[in-house]
């Protein structure tokens, strides 16, 4: 009787090692997504998990499923990262130009967008009997920063519990806690997510594909016309601009007009396209800037656009030119 890949892949065959965990691999790297909140983090940690995997598969006796046991590598070695090394900060880029005051400094800045070409590539498991929030919902941008805030192994119990499905016993078994623990974290957690995600603003109707992308074609064109009426007429009384890794946040129509002022007119002769894509299941574009009708257009980072009916309630300018490649944008344009 031969042996199975699990029997070769412990004897030392790497690609039956790799045939053992391929099919895990995007759902582990958007777990990762989701504690660390950084693209280019979860790309290491998934890597990391793979190595502990394979060094420990001799040990690996079936008790559990074998996608829990590679939850758990993952979710530890994600919190064990967190706590040995503190968030990856990155530098805090420079304007060429003086911004208004910010409404508030914001405090993830290590945020970065999640490419929805990913997300298709995500098998479809049947939920577990817990799960609350499905795939697409629990990475949205507004998601992802309520679990930043949270401490990092409340988060990490949200997400394998309320997003993943496992039972509590298994959860605890991950963490290495009690039920007990797992239940008192779990609450914490929710009540966290409900407070940020509602924060006093009413509960977001869902967009038609259609009405969606209307919409987006209007920001678009007010966007690279310089139209800042255009733009800020499209948006909620409440909208949000932020700027990753930059911290300033800006805060409703009068303070995010002012931002765009002063951002738009810099430099006055500089032209501006938007290539559309999608990230975090959301609309998003890549921005490119050419100083003349000639010139290549150079990279200008990603933004994501929150959409709450028929208006936006929040845009999200990354400053990742290096992340472009990952939503198959070019780094330059003709």
């Amino acid at each position: 009787m031969g042996q199975t890949v699990l029997e070769r892949a412990q004897a030392g065959d790497q690609d039956a090692f790799r045939d053992l965990t391929e099919p895990y691999r995007r759902e582990l790297q958007l777990h990762c997504y989701r504690i660390l909140g950084s693209l280019t983090d979860a790309e290491d940690l998934l890597q990391e998990t793979l190595i502990a995997a394979w060094r420990g598969l001799d040990r690996f006796e079936g008790r559990a499923s074998l996608r829990g046991w590679l939850y758990r590598i993952a979710t530890n070695r994600c919190l064990n990262t967190l706590r040995d090394a503190g968030r990856r900060v990155p530098v805090e880029p420079v304007p060429p130009f003086t911004p208004p005051e910010p409404s508030r400094r914001g405090e993830v800045t290590w945020l970065q967008p999640y490419p929805d070409a990913l997300l298709e590539q995500l098998p479809e498991p049947a939920p577990g009997p817990d799960t609350r929030y499905e795939t697409r919902e629990a990475v949205e941008l507004a998601f992802v920063v309520a679990l930043q805030r949270m401490p990092p192994r409340q988060a990490a119990t949200l997400i394998l519990r309320d997003v993943l499905g496992y039972p509590s016993a298994e959860v605890a078994t991950m963490l290495g806690t009690t039920q007990t623990a797992v239940k008192g974290a779990l609450q914490r957690a929710r009540a966290a997510l409900d407070a940020h995600r509602t924060a006093g603003r009413p509960p977001v109707a869902r967009t038609g594909a259609g009405d969606e992308a209307q919409l987006v074609r209007r920001f678009a064109e007010a966007f690279t016309a310089g139209d800042i009426d255009r733009v800020v007429a499209l948006l909620t009384d409440d909208a949000w601009l932020s700027m990753p890794p930059a911290p300033h946040e800006y805060h409703g129509i009068s303070a995010i007009t002012d931002f765009l002022r002063v951002s738009m007119a810099y430099p006055g002769n500089r032209r501006t396209v938007l290539v559309p894509t999608r990230a975090n299941n959301q609309p998003a574009f890549g921005v490119y800037h050419a100083e003349s009708e000639r010139a290549l257009a150079g990279p200008g980072g990603l933004i994501v656009l929150t959409v709450a009916g028929d208006r936006i309630r929040a845009v999200t300018r990354f400053h990742t030119n290096h992340l472009m490649p990952r939503f198959g944008l070019p780094l330059a344009l003709e």
